[in-house]
């Protein structure tokens, strides 16, 4: 969602969220209405590859005035399922340089627990500022029979978001945006929540672009890495991100991403106002399913 990435700091807080740093899989599809299905992929569908991934995060431009100089740092990210959920994990570990401060180091945490059916969504992160942890989020949240739901945070207290129908989790978009390729479409618009941030549900925009081909991104990343993992077929894909209370016309911030059908993302830049930050793919390897779903190849 896909995915995928938050960068964060004391003053420059941009959060990205998460549902394309998640993965797609192939156990569930999600029509254009938001309901689950389930389907057993052929050949031609979608190609279910847990994984874990290393990136690079390096400031990519600054525009004048910033008060970025720069930033830099690593993203891991693990993907895979449990026997009745995806889990993921994800951890950062950034530098951020100013024009008039100090520099700053923040570490952070961010776990999820999305239930196959897309129903319900646990989450947990903890953010470190130079090692003092100076934020901590935890909760859940539920989707009824309706398809409105709500999210409540235990940590911090009493923080609760109504779920407008049709809100989907992190994963839950990520595949809803994958058969949107599948089908040949060209955009994707929907409601998403992700447990990241105090900021509740937005609003993303999917423009679904060009096709990218294994041999070029072959020749732009490292010789050492998975090669059947980055030869599943890939697309450019823009995404923006609107507050959803807010209702204003311009997105808090957008990204463009290489996305494969197999669960893969392989570069990103995600473009604010007054900067841009890039994430390469510098380490991948495949996870086994640990609860050996043999549905999965039927």
């Amino acid at each position: 969602m896909m995915g995928a990435i938050v960068l964060e700091s004391a003053r420059y807080m941009p959060k990205i969220k998460f549902s394309f740093a998640l993965v797609l899989a192939s156990l569930l599809v999600f029509n254009a209405q938001g309901h689950a299905s389930e389907i057993k992929p052929s050949p031609d569908e979608i190609a279910f590859a847990p994984h874990k991934a290393l990136y690079d995060i390096k400031l990519a431009g600054s525009r004048s005035g910033s008060q970025i100089l720069n930033i830099s740092g690593q993203m891991f990210y693990e993907w895979q399922p449990s026997c009745d959920a995806w889990t993921t994990n994800h951890r950062f570990n950034i530098l951020y340089e100013y024009a008039d401060s100090a520099p700053m180091r923040i570490t952070s945490n961010f776990s999820t627990y999305e239930t196959f059916d897309g129903q319900s969504l646990n989450f947990t992160s903890q953010r470190k500022r130079d090692g003092e942890v100076f934020e901590e989020m935890r909760g859940s949240s539920s989707m009824t029979d309706a398809l409105a739901g709500n999210a409540i945070f235990t940590i911090p207290a009493e923080l609760e978001f109504e779920l407008p129908e049709g809100t989907l989790f992190p994963v839950a978009h990520t595949m809803a945006v994958a058969q949107k390729m599948h089908e040949g479409g060209k955009f994707y618009n929907a409601t998403i929540f992700d447990g990241s941030d105090e900021e509740g549900p937005v609003s993303v925009n999917a423009f679904i672009g060009k096709s990218v081909q294994p041999a070029q991104l072959a020749t732009e990343l490292p010789s050492t890495m998975d090669r059947e993992l980055l030869e599943s077929p890939a697309r450019a894909v823009r995404l923006a991100f609107f507050p959803l209370q807010d209702q204003e016309s311009t997105s808090d911030y957008e990204m463009n991403l290489v996305f494969h059908e197999n669960s893969l993302i392989s570069d990103m830049l995600i473009e604010y106002d007054d900067f841009s930050v890039s994430q390469k793919l510098i380490a991948v390897e495949p996870i086994e399913d640990s609860c050996n779903r043999k549905e999965f190849n039927e």
